[in-house]
């Protein structure tokens, strides 16, 4: 499930896992993120305030991932869900695991082995999917060249395509489009190619 270059890969729907660890009960409950935004809502909608603790994690992209051990002691909870899931290879995903206290103490490594191995089962059994990234680009061309260019946009399947004529140059329109991050080179390559023009791209 590791990602590469232009694509993540990430959970299909929130999906849940319940375990009873020496009369606590942690309930693991992991879900799709877009952002952190996202994140706020989905630890909202999932968390029970009559509840021990809701611990989480989350990750976004490479550089942006947050855990939090809501009263637990220091790094025994968010950071063994964390640590689940960057081992997982998810991203845009998030973790919440609830506990409802069942009166014996579990010691620190206890609680760390539950928090990390509730996530980590939630994670093995939840339904992913690959998400291949969008560029959205640009390019300037003369109306003769919009219909060579078009079949090769259609070939690559670019989306959301637009035209702009107001480039300030007769006869021209400022094409921009979005396409999978793996086809952008591809694409260049072989507009390049067929109106036998050296444009330049716009990327954003």
């Amino acid at each position: 499930m590791a990602s590469n270059s232009g694509s993540f890969t990430t959970l299909k729907e929130t999906v849940s896992v319940e375990k009873e660890i020496k009369k606590s009960k942690f309930i693991a409950i992991a879900g799709p993120i877009s952002s952190e935004q996202s994140a706020q809502m989905f630890l909202s909608q999932v968390r029970d305030p009559r509840a021990s603790h809701n611990c989480w994690a989350y990750k976004i992209g490479d550089h942006h991932h947050r855990c939090s051990d809501d009263g637990e002691p220091s790094g025994t909870a968010g950071k063994p869900i964390q640590s689940a899931i960057l081992s997982s290879g998810l991203d845009r995903v998030m973790v919440v695991v609830i506990r409802y206290f069942g009166g014996i103490k579990l010691g620190t490594g206890g609680l760390v082995r539950a928090y990390g191995g509730v996530t980590s089962d939630c994670l093995k059994t939840a339904p992913s999917c690959l998400v291949k990234s969008k560029v959205q680009m640009g390019v300037e061309v003369t109306f003769d060249l919009l219909g060579v260019l078009y079949n090769q946009l259609q070939s690559c399947h670019a989306e959301d395509i637009k035209e702009d004529y107001d480039t300030g140059k007769d006869g021209t329109a400022m094409v921009s489009f979005k396409v999978e991050f793996d086809l952008v080179d591809k694409l260049e390559d072989a507009i390049k190619s067929n109106c036998r023009r050296d444009l330049v791209f716009y990327k954003t």
